[in-house]
């Protein structure tokens, strides 16, 4: 690929990402209204929908308490791995 046709898929790639955003942020907004409109009501029906909003539980390890704990069990159970980062300034 030229110089030029690479500028041109940056150019896209960046529109896209920049539509992606307010496309999330939309999402995010409807969302919003439904789950305020259902309150602590954990299932609405609304026409063909199903709609469920339930408390999930979960537990996970607190990996900055176990460093600060114990270091030498936090290091022996730690795994390093390398990923390439793309970004575009």
């Amino acid at each position: 690929m030229s110089t030029s046709e690479i500028t041109a898929k940056v150019t896209e790639l960046q529109e896209l990402r920049r539509m992606q955003e307010e496309l999330s942020a939309e999402i995010e907004a409807l969302t919003d209204l439904i789950k305020n409109h259902m309150g602590e009501q954990e299932l609405l029906l609304a026409g063909p929908y199903k709609i469920t909003y339930k408390p999930v539980t979960t537990t996970r390890i607190d990996t900055t308490a176990l460093k600060k704990a114990l270091p030498d069990i936090a290091e022996r159970f730690s795994k390093t791995t390398t990923t390439r980062r793309f970004t575009i300034n």
